[in-house]
């Protein structure tokens, strides 16, 4: 056996079931060893949520307690599920399916398709942009670049949102989301994308869903094959499932609980996609004697960066930061937080490159620095500053900045100009390079004003103030420059900036830093209209960019570095002010508005069947050992699942009230008419029959009925109480 073996890259596997819980601290431990139940684990960042799930599964696997294949553990990226994988093949459980919730459903669909639909599984397609941009023709919509994609956005938010082209408008208004067109129109579009793929015969990433919860509704035999293969679920990053995850979640488990959920509502940052932490936050409402394991013990980060991470939560508001948690480090003291003013942000990109050069003269491997920005436009500036530098850079999930399509045809538009701007009307008027820069950008799409909004058209415009930006700083260091000479520095930049680099300093956005972490991390453009960008408006918009900064600043093990400029260029106006968000955090930023402490340290609660809970992390008492469910007439335990819905044997007598189950019917009839689902998707025959039998007074009430889900419950909750409280023609009108 090499020394190599004993490496970090090689670990023994535990040699027994007891050996694999070694090394985990009390609450790591009380969610590996908790294997029955539902269990909710709340984890902040850098406290080991991977190693306890992880350790879970295989301490079940390895202890008996869980068949490898009966488990299915669903997390949101390749990446996450291919590590996820590898590190249970390391603790001695192989067999064990480690997917995406997309991966999982196309591999049943695939499998069922024959069986339940007929014939094969209609093609997928990879990139939806061109069957859009078609559906866009056929409507006679003339929609750019950059629109098409934004369009795309909100189809695809249409269908993990479970909208249809109908709802779309008053679903989009009611969600506050900035259509690229006006919402008739992106309705319209949608309406004729479905049209296209059903007469093209293919499907789409969302369909995978879609259909899959659709076979799952539709055949029971289906789903009941699937609950036999798997019998135990693990989902990470429970705070970002959209409401069709979630849907699929369900059926996967059908009426049963053995569910293990990983989250921090501290971490929601894709709610633009459909995501929602409100399945993490009303898992103690679903699942009553849920127990809930808080994870707060930081091994990532120095006390010095947690202190940062917990004040930036502590100023939080809203329901996210009701139920955030107080990290607690578990490594030695490191370096305060630095905090940079600087003139101006080419001066903020240089200064950042040269405290760069400055640790790697030290020895810190490039690969361990990070430089994190709100938008992928703020990239150029610092491509370009550690070019200069000399330090190689990598980009992560962002085009690089001479590679985007619009900076290219920028870039061809002035090649042009240069060559032949004397013929060109648009330049009669341009006194100097930067004016002649401006008249040539604004035929590709650049105002003096942004676009409101975000999406592709905002981006588009900030590559494009960019190069008017770039332009005004080349005109102010070299006196007479003309518009070639600005196109050879251009493709000068461009040229050294394609230089194939094998290790260098990560270049980033926030939202693709996310899961990743590093020694050194260097925010920048912390400043207001960046941090929280200017389109972040509402109350809701304005907490998840707080949220954004945090998991920017939770990236970090070692040293943060935090900057921000006071003007955009060179000589320009000097009005900007560093982010709200470091208010009394920054020294000499005066006193922050704390909310006090967060909701209690680490620790264990253990639910209590048929308790209320108004939250996934409220108190609640001990766990009682479970009790079969029993008939609330004779007494008799209950196995079938339609009658533990009702909670009674079915050939017992029923008291429910038969005006109001068929007022719910009636009712039921309509809703699935408008939203082209079978009436059984609304609510089941035994759901109208058990509520019809309780007659709930309100939404606790109604909450605690088998078969009514928060999404359920948010939908149809105040009909359902409606017609219960005997008030006529709920939800019956066209108009409504």
């Amino acid at each position: 056996m090499t020394a190599a073996t004993h490496s970090t890259l090689f670990p023994q596997v535990p040699d027994s079931a007891d050996a694999v819980l070694e090394g985990l601290d009390p609450e790591q431990r009380e969610v590996a060893t908790a294997l029955r139940g539902p269990v909710c684990v709340l984890a902040g960042a850098g406290t080991g949520k991977t190693r306890a799930i992880t350790h879970r599964i295989a301490y079940g696997v390895r202890a008996g307690i869980l068949q490898p294949s009966s488990v299915l553990a669903v997390t949101f990226t390749n990446r996450a599920a291919g590590e996820m994988r590898g590190r249970l093949r390391q603790l001695g459980a192989s067999g064990v399916q480690a997917r995406t919730f997309h991966s999982a459903a196309l591999r049943q669909l695939q499998y069922f398709w024959p069986k339940a639909i007929g014939g094969s599984l209609p093609r997928l397609v990879d990139r939806k942009i061109q069957l859009v941009a078609d559906a866009a023709a056929a409507c006679r919509l003339r929609l750019d670049r950059g629109e098409l994609r934004d369009a795309t956005a909100e189809i695809e938010w249409s269908k993990v949102t479970q909208t249809v082209p109908a709802d779309y408008a008053p679903a989009a208004a009611k969600a506050g989301r900035e259509t690229p067109r006006d919402p008739a129109e992106i309705a319209q579009l949608y309406a004729a994308y479905e049209d296209l793929k059903r007469s093209r015969s293919v499907i789409d990433f969302e369909d995978v869903l879609l259909l899959t919860v659709a076979v799952l509704q539709d055949r029971h035999d289906v789903a009941e094959q699937v609950r036999a293969q798997y019998q135990h679920f693990v989902v990470d990053e429970y705070q970002d499932v959209s409401p069709l995850q979630q849907r699929l979640l369900e059926l996967w488990l059908g009426d049963r609980d053995d569910l293990c959920v990983v989250g921090d509502a501290s971490q929601t940052i894709y709610s633009f996609t459909g995501a929602t932490s409100d399945h993490l936050l009303d898992f103690r409402v679903r699942h009553p004697g849920a127990t809930v394991v808080k994870l707060v013990r930081d091994y990532r980060s120095t006390p010095q960066v947690v202190h940062l991470a917990n004040g930036l939560l502590g100023q939080a508001r809203g329901r996210a930061a009701d139920h955030r948690l107080e990290l607690v480090s578990q490594r030695p003291a490191g370096p305060e937080p630095v905090y940079t003013e600087y003139a101006d942000e080419p001066a903020e990109a240089e200064g950042a490159a040269r405290r760069i050069r400055e640790l790697l003269d030290s020895g810190v491997p490039a690969a361990e620095i990070a430089v994190l920005f709100r938008t992928n436009s703020q990239s150029e500036t610092y491509e370009q500053a550690l070019a200069d530098a000399g330090v190689p850079y990598q980009l992560r999930g962002a085009e690089r900045f001479f590679d985007r399509p619009e900076v290219r045809k920028a870039g061809s538009a002035l090649r042009a100009a240069a060559r032949f701007g004397g013929n060109d009307s648009l330049l009669d008027d341009a006194v100097d390079l930067p004016s002649q820069v401006r008249a040539v950008l604004s035929g590709e799409g650049w105002t003096t004003e942004p676009p409101a909004g975000s999406g592709a058209v905002r981006e588009r415009w900030e590559s494009l103030a960019a190069l008017v930006g770039l332009a005004q700083d080349f005109a102010a260091a070299r006196a007479g420059a003309t518009l070639s000479d600005l196109v050879v520095e251009l493709d000068e930049r461009a040229g050294a900036q394609h230089a194939p680099t094998v290790q260098g300093v990560t270049l980033a956005s926030l939202h693709s830093a996310k899961g990743l972490e590093w020694d050194v991390v260097f925010l920048v453009g912390v400043a207001e209209g960046m941090m929280p960008i200017t389109y972040a408006k509402t109350d809701e918009q304005i907490e998840e960019e707080r949220r954004l900064l945090y998991v920017g600043v939770t990236r970090a093990r070692q040293r943060l570095h935090l900057s921000w400029a006071l003007a955009r260029s060179p000589g320009g106006r000097p009005n900007r002010r560093p982010s709200r968000f470091l208010k009394g955090l920054r020294p000499g930023s005066g006193a922050a508005g704390g909310r006090g402490a967060a909701m209690g340290s680490g620790g264990v609660e253990h639910g209590a069947r048929g308790g209320g809970g108004g939250g996934v992390a409220a108190p609640a008492p001990r766990r009682a050992r479970r009790t079969p469910a029993r008939c609330r007439v004779c007494g008799r335990t209950l196995t079938d699942a339609g009658e533990m819905k009702l909670m009674r044997c079915e050939g017992c007598p029923s008291d429910m009230d038969e005006g109001v189950y068929e007022r719910l019917r009636e009712w039921r009839a309509v809703q699935a008419e408008r939203s082209g689902q079978p009436a059984f998707c609304v609510f089941t025959d035994k759901t109208l029959m058990a509520i019809a039998e309780s007659v709930p007074d309100d939404e606790r009430e109604l909450a605690r009925i088998p078969g009514v889900g928060m999404r359920k419950l948010n939908r149809y909750g105040s009909d359902v109480l409606a017609i219960c409280a005997g008030q006529e023609g709920v939800g019956l009108d066209e108009g409504d």
